[in-house]
């Protein structure tokens, strides 16, 4: 592969380079008619968005985006991007014991992997800052302004990692009006929760803001052997925003945020007791896993929320960062630069067996996991005004990313205990240069054209001992289950991809534009480096891309009681970043490699209908066939594992969603609201190696609220009951520590209600 060495500096002066030239050179462009203005005047209740680093409108914007509003978000009680996944259709979370573990899917594509040298093929982008690693996404601090989701490649403006799609978080904003509210709510299970923040000016030029809040839930599962409540949570955290304008032209951002998590989450609730063979899938009865349930009265089944593990699991997570974003205009020109750290640290502890039983019974895994990530990131960009016969979006960006690893695995036996540790970590640098463009032919007939060159370099390094091997030889002799012999290794690569988007947009009519892209995803290589790494998997990944196909209509009647967005798209991934189960002398582990081909294809639509003032229908749908195009068997194993034609993990075929809120006045000064939820989702297979006990079935999940309101919004006290019809179901399927098949439970796995007061001042 070619090496390359390009320095932040360098790259910053080739944007630059760039930028003045094209800046002259648009001024100097002959007018076109005029183009749509920066932002038209949004319809009440619809979302202005910045999906193209502009403030547009969602319905001018050609891309398929969803775009969720932070008051929707509070009212609803919407805390994380797995509450997000029930609301949008095309977005669906894999759960986890740790954050690590957990990931966003998009149109039934995401990556899943716990491994540092690998990126998620959907990026989540918090106030302009793109997070590497997915268990940093949190939406747990502060005030949120929207959530916007794209979808489909979106490597041309967010590039890093956006292969499938991007999550982009914008938090509120400080003003220079004084505002301060309070937030507190409490559920029939007992989870609290409690919010406030405040903003207003500091002088004439300098505004702030200060968002915190605390958060604390028992759980919903019983631990029959330490007769602890678990898979609850305690979050606590703050967010701070300094906005100076020393000058009209110059707008100063400093924003930084810390959050603490601590979570109970359990791996050992289990679904079924049944032996699953890799790669057979051949099943059989597991008595030694009923004997362990049975000795603390625990059946498994679909809705068991009983576990019997030695320990309660401890996950605690420190996320923290900081950035400045400066914007200047020249002229009828925006330059903005957004400078920023991200810190995240992680220390896992778990019950890898996920039982309590004799070693002479089952052998007892004890996993302590410590990770320390920082990343560095530079993005500097000009966006041009609009009205001319080009518009456009040119930058530079460049990211530093650090991880180190820790982790231990203490394996208990008959014949004593056996330890080991192993270290590793990674070291990526992205550079990129970038722009997307409208060639404005008339008013209302435009062209699209983005490119995105990106260059990533990546290392990593690896070494495990064992006591098991205290002259760290190496020899397969010394492999025990769970813990494989001494490894010590470290390799590197570089590539350049690109990325890219065209299409044509036509505004039918002030009120409906229909548009067609064809583009390409970029997802930089990976490594596999994690506890059990083998030698098989020194091997560089190579980088996964993406071809989509997306046509769309947007519009709404004259007076906008009706909006709507349809797209139909078709996109194929190459050299797909999978995790798959893979046998190692005779042990089934999994392996992150380059599982082949894939497709995703499907129809999305957005409807919102106002029949009557304070009367308000979403309805949002989306089909989607994702499923494995061809698949690349590791070698050695038999031809059963092929898997072609088969549906892509947490991918359904159809989810549905529809909210209804009423608001009307009751007195002059109380306005009451009634508003209600439902969501369904079709089957899903939750592995990709099509594990017959890993199918969660089709399930709908039914919420309402009701609430008094001040009629000047100073005031809310809402109540609210969540699962209205108690209907069980998995946000995740995996197999378990000893045999069958566990089951994560969701916050919302049984019916609860709540209620919640905000007083805004």
């Amino acid at each position: 592969m070619p090496k390359f060495s390009v320095s932040l500096r360098s790259a910053l002066l080739l944007a630059g380079a760039l930028i003045v030239p094209a800046a002259a050179a648009a001024q100097d462009a002959p007018p076109a008619a005029p183009a749509p203005a920066e932002a038209d005047a949004p319809a009440p209740g619809e979302i202005v968005v910045t999906a193209r680093f502009r403030n547009e409108s969602l319905q001018q914007v050609p891309i398929a985006i969803s775009a969720v509003s932070g008051q929707s978000l509070n009212d609803r009680g919407i805390h994380n991007l797995q509450d997000l996944s029930a609301s949008v259709p095309t977005v669906d979370f894999r759960s986890g014991a740790s954050n690590k573990d957990r990931t966003v899917f998009i149109r039934g594509v995401g990556t899943i992997t716990t491994s540092p040298g690998v990126e998620s093929s959907v990026s989540t982008v918090l106030d302009g800052v793109v997070l590497n690693r997915p268990g940093q996404a949190t939406l747990d601090v502060g005030e949120v302004e929207r959530i916007e989701v794209l979808r489909g490649p979106q490597g041309t403006l967010f590039g890093k990692n956006a292969s499938a799609g991007v999550i982009n978080i914008v938090t509120a904003a400080p003003t220079q009006a004084f505002h301060a509210y309070v937030e507190g709510g409490a559920t029939t299970d007992a989870e609290y929760r409690v919010k406030a923040g405040v903003t207003g000016g500091l002088t004439d030029t300098v505004a702030a803001r200060i968002d915190g809040v605390y958060a604390n839930y028992k759980g919903n599962v019983w631990n029959a052997v330490t007769k602890d409540k678990v898979n609850g949570f305690e979050r606590y955290g703050l967010r701070g925003k300094i906005e100076a304008r020393p000058s009209e032209a110059l707008t100063l951002t400093l924003a930084g945020d810390w959050l603490h998590s601590y979570d109970t989450t359990s791996n050992g609730v289990y679904a079924n007791t049944n032996q699953i063979a890799y790669p057979t899938n051949t099943v059989t009865a597991s008595p030694t896993l009923v004997g362990i349930l049975a000795g603390y009265g625990i059946t498994a089944g679909p809705s068991n929320r009983t576990v019997a593990t030695t320990f309660d699991t401890d996950v605690r997570d420190e996320n923290f960062g900081a950035s400045l974003t400066a914007d200047l205009s020249l002229g009828d020109y925006k330059v903005t630069s957004i400078t920023a750290w991200r810190g995240w640290k992680n220390h896992q502890h778990q019950d890898l067996d996920a039982t309590q039983a004799s070693p002479t019974v089952q052998p007892q895994s004890d996993d302590h996991g410590d990770v320390n990530t920082n990343q560095y990131s530079q993005e500097l960009r000009l966006t041009s005004p609009k009205g001319k016969l080009i518009d456009y979006v040119i930058g530079a960006y460049a990211l530093r990313a650090e991880t180190d690893e820790r982790y231990q695995r203490d394996l208990t036996r008959t014949s004593g205990v056996t330890t080991g540790v192993a270290k590793y970590g990674i070291r990526a640098n992205n550079y990129a240069l970038f722009g997307e463009a409208n060639i404005n032919f008339t008013s209302n007939f435009r062209a699209i054209a983005g490119y995105r060159s990106t260059w990533d370099k990546l290392s990593y390094y690896h070494v495990r001992t064992s006591t098991a091997d205290p002259a760290n030889t190496g020899s397969a002799a010394f492999n025990v289950s769970g813990i494989r012999a001494y490894h010590n290794s470290n390799g590197s690569t570089s590539t350049r991809g690109d990325s890219w988007r065209a299409g044509l947009q036509w505004d039918v009519s002030s009120h409906t534009q229909v548009y067609g892209t064809w583009s390409r995803g970029y997802k930089g290589p990976a490594y596999n480096a994690f506890f059990n790494m083998q030698p098989t998997d020194e091997i560089a990944l190579l980088p996964e891309t993406s071809n989509s196909f997306e046509v769309g209509i947007k519009g709404s009647t004259a007076d906008r009681s009706v909006r709507y967005a349809l797209a139909v798209y078709s996109t194929t991934f190459k050299n797909y970043q999978a995790n798959v189960a893979d046998l190692v002398n005779g042990t089934a582990v999994t392996r992150l490699i380059n599982a082949g081909k894939v497709r995703t294809q499907g129809v999305e639509a957005d409807v919102t209908l106002v029949p009557t003032k304070g009367f308000t229908v979403d309805l949002s749908a989306a089909y989607d066939d994702a499923k494995v195009l061809n698949f690349n068997c590791p070698a050695g194993l038999p031809a059963s594992c092929d898997i072609n034609g088969e549906p892509l993990p947490f991918a359904p075929k159809v989810k549905l969603f529809a909210n209804a809120g009423y608001r009307f006045a009751l007195t002059e000064a109380v306005d009451l609201e009634l508003q209600s939820d439902i969501a369904f989702k079709s089957e899903t297979q939750y592995q990709l190696t099509q594990t017959p006990g890993t199918i969660q079935p089709a399930y709908a999940i039914w919420n309402g609220s009701v609430a008094l309101l001040g009629h000047d919004d100073g005031w809310q006290l809402r109540a609210y009951v969540k699962n209205i019809t108690n209907t069980h179901y998995a946000s995740y399927l995996v197999n378990g520590g000893v045999a069958g098949i566990v089951r994560y439970v969701p916050r919302d796995d049984v019916r609860y209600g709540g209620v919640t007061l905000r007083k805004t001042f």
